[in-house]
């Protein structure tokens, strides 16, 4: 039986995803999947460079909005969310640079696909609160020792993982079948714009410049005076909390946009570096004399040699 084919612009920030992905949804009459750990969250939407109301009118949109900043938000969460939308939508378009979100939905994530068991985990970590996390490991090193040789004690979410395929199945973890993505029902046609590096962190800089005279600071402020903690998962987001020293500490904001500057540089290398690995994208080169007509031209080329 034929699989159902994803669709999905992926890559590193400010390469222009939001812009071919517009266009790739009004030509399939396709519906945008969020794919980026910040943009779920409510109230940031200068530092996430979440699409502006005018974009969200040209397609629906999916997976923005739904967390609270002052809470975690997991791969886990995301995949419960996202994977049911890729079952209803008849083109679904996956946009975003969080690679763990695609390997989340494009893997199998559970080992044996046993589901988790909340009254498992809380009991076990209950038992590291009281007893440590080395009794937890020793729970694990009885009834699987292959699996806790492999893992620290202080992996704990693995070991409690462990334990918790254990009970539910009766087989140890290092006994499961592995993931194999080849179980998914869907199939995954993904886009990346290739730039040269020197290209790709001009348009960083001038990315972070925008942002911050559209208000960042303002932003950053609303969301710490609403009570997120400033220590919250959401709030270690590049932009966030580089500002959090200039609004509480009077420290100097020409210093913290330069830092947001390279931490969001740094952060487009290790991006490609991780959907460089991944070889099902097809990347189009792109360049200071390339159009995004030409590169959505291209895009369109490969979609329907497929």
């Amino acid at each position: 039986m034929e699989k159902k084919l994803v669709y999905g612009l992926v890559g590193p920030t400010a390469s222009g995803k939001t812009n071919l992905s517009l266009r790739l949804a009004r030509e399939l009459g396709g519906e945008i999947l969020c794919m980026d750990s910040m943009q779920i969250y409510r109230g940031m939407d200068i530092g996430t460079a979440k699409p502006t109301a005018e974009e969200k009118a040209q397609a629906p949109h999916h997976l923005l909005d739904v967390a609270d900043p002052a809470e975690p938000f997991s791969v886990t969460q995301y995949t419960a969310l996202a994977r049911p939308l890729l079952e209803r939508i008849p083109a679904p378009i996956l946009v975003g640079g969080t690679g763990f979100y695609l390997r989340g939905l494009s893997q199998p994530m559970d080992y044996g696909y046993v589901r988790g068991d909340q009254a498992i985990r809380d009991r076990y970590e209950a038992m590291a609160a009281s007893e440590g996390v080395q009794a937890v490991h020793d729970r694990l090193r009885a009834v699987d020792p292959v699996t806790a040789e492999r893992l620290h004690p202080n992996d704990l979410r693995r070991v409690v993982r462990a334990l918790e395929v254990y009970e539910l199945t009766g087989t140890r973890f290092s006994e499961q079948k592995p993931p194999d993505p080849e179980d998914m029902p869907w199939r995954f046609l993904l886009f990346a714009l290739d730039w040269p590096r020197d290209t790709l962190y001009r348009r960083i800089d001038a990315r972070v410049d925008v942002m911050m005279a559209e208000g960042l600071a303002e932003e950053v402020r609303r969301l710490l005076d609403s009570g997120v903690p400033a220590d919250a998962q959401a709030m270690q987001g590049i932009g966030y909390k580089e500002l959090i020293p200039v609004l509480r500490d009077n420290a100097p904001p020409e210093e913290a946009v330069e830092l947001i500057k390279r931490r969001s540089r740094n952060y487009a290398k290790r991006q490609l570096t991780w959907f460089r690995a991944d070889k099902r994208i097809h990347w189009i080169t792109m360049n200071e004399g390339r159009t995004m007509e030409q590169a959505f031209d291209e895009m369109m080329c490969v979609i329907q040699s497929r």
